[in-house]
């Protein structure tokens, strides 16, 4: 279930834990955060609520950034659900919500219209108008509101803490290994296929194109990845394994930005239909080729290369 804060609590979930953060990737340390909120909520008998933000408040603050998502909302909402959440709840970051003191979230928005029984986020969060509230705010103002708080320590990993910067920087490195480990899960992109210019099925590697929209740039070059089809009449079939391009296709003109995923052995339609991409190793960088039939060689190199990086995960 799909909430929004700016809407009334249904009844059944009155009440409720809200794990309390962005959560972007829904990393080791999110996953902490998300795993106090959840035994609160066994210990009091209630639901657990996971909130969000969306858009990501640097993205309002900062619009002219370059993308740096890590997940889309509907990946999000799968993955709290698969956490243990009844509900997620998104918070529309606005121009409403920027302004808002801190001591009104707590008591007109947590307490008042999601009428919040427990509230769990993670040591450094902040929230209000001039980042004001900070946990130890929180604390102090629920407690006399009656609402429960837990503040959970970070997640150290190496001697670093696991945040959503240490995993933008390892795909930014081209290292998706580092990246899933962090995580838990491959790094994946969830988009619609579009047409492209079909110059992959004219050389014998028809690619299912997907724009990167908000998504994070990764590394430019190619992957060895794997693939689900979420909707259509092929959704929910097997994994897919298989090579992808992602970058601006330097052999061709004009330079479009993509990620090109080409499937083994897979025959089908999948334009209009919404497929996820893992990445799960960097083979090389993008280069640029003088001929098709160069072109070709190289693809069909890289696609052993990810055929024996697939087969060593999976063995």
């Amino acid at each position: 279930m799909r909430l929004s804060a700016t809407d009334p609590i249904p009844d059944k979930l009155r009440g409720a834990v809200i794990a309390l953060g962005n959560f972007d990737g829904v990393h080791r340390g999110h996953q902490q955060v998300i795993a106090q909120a959840r035994a609160l909520a066994q210990e009091r008998g209630a639901p657990l609520i996971v909130a969000t933000f969306d858009p990501h408040p640097v993205r309002y603050f900062a619009p002219d950034l370059p993308p740096f998502r890590l997940t889309s909302l509907d990946q999000r909402q799968e993955l709290f659900a698969g956490l243990g959440a009844a509900a997620m709840l998104v918070f529309q970051f606005d121009h409403a919500l920027a302004t808002t003191s801190a001591e009104d979230f707590i008591d007109d928005v947590l307490a008042d219209r999601l009428a919040a029984g427990g509230v769990v986020t993670g040591h450094d969060f902040t929230f209000g108008k001039g980042r004001r509230g900070n946990v130890a705010m929180l604390r102090e103002r629920c407690a006399g509101l009656g609402i429960a708080v837990r503040i959970v320590a970070p997640v150290e990993d190496g001697g670093d803490v696991v945040s959503s910067t240490r995993v933008r920087h390892a795909l930014a490195a081209g290292d998706p290994q580092e990246a899933a480990r962090l995580l838990t899960r491959p790094f994946a992109i969830r988009g619609e296929v579009v047409h492209g210019a079909k110059l992959g099925r004219s050389i014998g590697f028809p690619t299912a194109n997907l724009l990167m929209g908000s998504y994070l740039r990764p590394r430019f070059g190619i992957y060895a990845i794997t693939g689900r089809v979420l909707t259509g009449p092929l959704a929910n079939g097997p994994v897919m394994t298989g090579a992808a391009n992602l970058g601006v296709r330097p052999s061709f003109d004009p330079p479009t930005e993509l990620l090109e995923p080409y499937f083994f052995n897979f025959q089908g339609d999948l334009y209009g239909q919404t497929i996820e991409v893992a990445l799960h190793h960097f083979i090389r960088p993008e280069e640029k080729y003088e001929t098709l039939e160069a072109l070709k060689d190289q693809i069909a190199r890289d696609c052993d290369e990810a055929r024996r990086l697939l087969a060593v995960r999976e063995a």
